[in-house]
Parts: C-alpha cells; structure tokens; sequence
C-alpha cells in the first residue's frame, strides 16, 4: 500500500462540478489501493474576493484579520470535497491547517511552515479514510490563523508529503506538466518528462507559475518525489505529468537547456552618486531588508571620482515603496545624488543543469539578444542559470528568439 499526497488548486475547485470531478479521480486512485491525502485550495478567484471584501471595510487591512478571511476559502472545498467523496461511498474527513496543526512563523500573510503534527491523520489513514487538508494555512504558536502567501497550498502538499513519508507527491494544476517555457508565447513549447529539482527551483524564483518556489525547496530537501499534472484530463487520457527528480535520476541525453522562464513583475531601482567606501551596500540595503523586501539582482559601478552608482531589482508589487525608502531614508543617510527607478522591465532567463559542462552558453545568449536589437540591462548568473534585466516590451520576443536558439522546440530522439 502506497500513500500518495494529490494537490488541487482553485481552478480544479472552480465549481461543484469540477470538485465532483476531483472526488471521482481520488476515488480512483484509493480503488487502487493507495492511502489518500488531498490538499486543496480555494475556488478560483475566492481569495481575491475576500481580499477586496477586507480593502472595502478597511484599505490597509490588519494581516492578523486578513489571514483570518482568507483562510476561510479553504475551510469551504474541503468540507464540499469531503462531502462529494461520502456521496461516492468513500469514507473521508476535512481539516484545517489549525485543526492539523500546521504549525508555521507569525508572519502573516507570508508564514512559513514549521512543523506539522501528523499523528490524527494518520489514525485516520490507517482507518481508511481519504484525509482533506485545506492548504495554504496553518497556525502559530499563540493560535492564530496564518496563510502562506500565494501558492502556498503547493507547500502545504509537499510538506504533508514530507511528514507523513508518502510516496510520492501529485501537484494537480489546470496545466500537464512543466513546460520548456510559457506555450500562451511559444506554441512550440515542449512538456517536459522529467526536471532536476534544481532547476525546477530556478524556474519557480524566475517566474515560472506551475509551482511556488518554497514547495520545490521542501521538496528537495526532504526528497519527496514531485509530479505536476492535469485535474483537467478524461478517465483513461491521463498522461504521467512531469516528474521532478535528482541529477541522476534524468537522462544522459537531456538537453543543456531545460527551459526559458521570464518575470513580468519586476523593477529596477539605481541610487546615484553614492559614496564608493565598505559598508555602502548595507547601508543602501538595510533598510529595503528592514521593510521586508527581497531583493534580487544587484549591481554596483565600477568607481570613479570617489562615487559609483548602485542598481538592484525588487517585485514590482514593492517598486513604490522601495522608492519612497530610498528617497526618504537612504538618500540622505549616504549623500547620494539622486534616487531613479524604472517598473517596466521584464527578467528572462536560461537554465539548465547543462550549464556546467558545456561553457559559451551566457555568450549564445547575449548574441541571441544582441541580433534582435535587445538591449541587456542587468545580467545574473549561477551554475545552471543565466538571467538578463531587459525592457519589458521585449519580452515575448527575447523568450522565442531564445527558445529556438537553445532548440527546444526540437523533440529528443
């Protein structure tokens, strides 16, 4: 007997129909003799809702208050979910994060898991009986109902995967598998039968949607093996998905390049004519780390005269009040002479575990850029990746150019 971990997102929840659906495909897999665990989350376009009902009573919610309405998403799917699975004869039984004891930080709306005590559920499996967990939440140490941020019912399905030993953890999404990059911009764009978890963690931090960035590290670190597949294929049309494995478990043939991903949501902020001593990068950064705000690519000038120009890249969504930041605080601190910055920029990027072998891949790259008139603003590397910072309209054409430059749209033999 097998214990299998199945994630299901808001798309596959969208409506009783579609949650009948996924009773019907749990159904299968526990008529095959499987242990069951399903994580599931809101229906789609239920946490934006309850998002904008908190703006409309308060502009600035309270993140304590907030967790506590948007976690009720979920405490509705899987109650509806439990109930379809009963209507099929099955014996099943829905569960909180709280309820669980998912226990996470007390950084709300943005918690991280911690702990999971999986004793109940066990009794439960051990009894027969399919386990629903909402995902996305938990609950800290005082009690109080955290959420995980965006995508975080992936994490809460890795990580029941981990605590519990399953065999093998199913991520469910409207999408097959991984993609060599976005097929909405290639429509040559290949699934991919298997990809190493590090590149999969390169992937996610670059902008791929098929899986948030902290399951693929839960993953990996506590070798949980991961699958993406359809809640949307038929009875008997069901494909394998893509397996997200270790570097020796893929193919010898694979490609040096697994896949292209991009970042839309990306801006640059440059801080000009600041004192070129030790210390200025944490004197510039400090404050942006104080506000919780991450940080990605960073590049400081060569100096000249005594000063040198600083530029780094944040989320978009914190490009306001970075800025506001850098002029109010860090622009006076350190002398700078002025403060710029530029939100319609765009990240593309290669990777591939490929990388380490095989050099001249960054030069193909910029070359591939270069032809098409693409001006590169910022450049980050790693071992099994190569970023660039270009403008933001440019980005659909960057992603084929080099899509096809790294042929992935050629089918391996």
């Amino acid at each position: 007997m097998t214990l299998i971990v199945q994630k299901y997102g808001g798309t596959s929840m969208g409506s009783p129909e579609r949650i009948r659906n996924v009773a019907k495909r749990v159904a299968r897999w526990k008529a095959q003799g499987h242990q069951m665990v399903v994580v599931v989350s809101a229906m789609s376009g239920e946490t934006n809702r309850l998002i904008a009902l908190a703006k409309d009573v308060s502009p600035v919610p309270d993140d304590r208050e907030l967790d506590v309405v948007i976690s009720t998403g979920e405490q509705v799917t899987i109650a509806l979910l439990a109930m379809a699975l009963k209507d099929l004869g099955l014996k099943a039984k829905s569960y909180t994060g709280s309820q669980v004891r998912i226990l996470t930080d007390s950084s709300f709306t943005k918690a991280r898991i911690l702990d999971i005590d999986g004793a109940s559920l066990q009794r439960d499996l051990d009894d027969d009986t399919v386990v629903i967990v909402a995902g996305f939440q938990g609950v800290d140490e005082q009690g109080n109902i955290t959420t995980l941020g965006r995508g975080g019912s992936d994490t809460t399905g890795v990580a029941l995967a981990a605590a519990l030993n399953a065999d093998e953890c199913q991520i469910y999404t409207d999408v097959d598998g991984v993609y060599t990059t976005d097929p909405r911009i290639v429509p040559e764009a290949r699934k991919l039968e298997r990809i190493t978890f590090e590149e999969m963690l390169e992937m996610a931090s670059l902008g791929s949607k098929v899986l948030q960035i902290r399951s693929v590290e839960f993953a990996g670190k506590y070798k949980v093996k991961l699958r993406v597949l359809s809640s949307f294929e038929e009875e008997g049309q069901e494909t394998l998905g893509t397996l997200i494995t270790f570097e020796d478990d893929v193919k010898m043939e694979q490609p040096i390049i697994s896949g292209i991903a991009f970042n839309r949501d990306e801006a640059k902020l440059t801080v000009l004519g600041v004192p070129d001593r030790p210390g200025i990068a944490y004197q510039i950064l400090g404050p942006i780390a104080d506000a919780n705000i991450d940080v990605d690519m960073i590049i400081q000038n060569v100096g000249h005269d005594g000063s040198t120009d600083f530029s780094f890249t944040v989320n978009r969504g914190e490009f306001s009040r970075a800025l506001k930041i850098l002029d109010e605080q860090v622009k006076p601190h350190v002398g700078a002479r002025a403060v710029i910055g530029d939100n319609k920029i765009c990240k593309v990027s290669a990777v591939g575990v490929g990388m380490r072998s095989h050099p001249g891949i960054a030069s193909r790259m910029f070359r591939t850029l270069a032809e098409e008139g693409i001006n590169i603003q910022m450049i980050s590397t790693s071992e099994i990746k190569v970023s660039v910072v270009v403008d933001e309209k440019y980005l659909e054409l960057a992603v084929r150019v080099l899509h096809k430059a790294f042929d992935l749209d050629q089918v391996l033999a």
